[in-house]
């Protein structure tokens, strides 16, 4: 015979116990939705990094992040594609806004480029009053580690 120690159970009245299966469903559900979505997420513009080893950017705040393609076009953030005589006034623009306390900004630039090209977009955004310009590259191969 089964017998209840708590106080109400014998008596009839209401016994509080969870359901927690439906949560647990929900929460598996929100699990796979995540899983496929994210690799989905991947923003900005496909550019081939050249191969250095270096460190991560640090920052606490959001990063500025002009890049560009193989064909020399400029896009600024994910998929905003600037004239290159357009680009100091948006750089600026953007600067204001964010108001941020650096004004630092990253080009991500395909190493199939001229380095004219690279070099004519660091003079654009230092007429716009950017000094601090990072260039982002790509870590080396890990199999060029391994051959030696």
């Amino acid at each position: 015979m089964g017998m209840s120690s708590d106080n109400y159970g014998a008596s009839g009245g209401p016994v509080a116990n969870i359901n927690v299966t439906p949560l647990v469903d929900v929460m598996l559900v929100l699990l796979v939705i995540f899983m496929v979505t994210t690799p989905m997420l991947q923003q900005g513009v496909d550019v081939d990094l050249p191969k250095v080893t270096s460190g991560p950017l640090k920052g606490a705040e959001e990063q500025i992040v002009l890049s560009i393609d193989e064909s020399g076009k400029i896009f600024l953030g994910d998929n905003n594609e600037l004239a290159l005589e357009e680009l100091t006034e948006r750089i600026t623009a953007v600067m204001e806004a964010k108001k941020t306390s650096g004004d630092k900004i990253y080009i991500k630039a395909d190493k199939g480029i001229d380095y004219g090209r690279v070099m004519e977009v660091m003079g654009a955004l230092y007429q716009g009053g950017i000094v601090q310009i990072g260039l982002v590259s790509a870590p080396p191969e890990i199999e060029a580690k391994e051959k030696k």
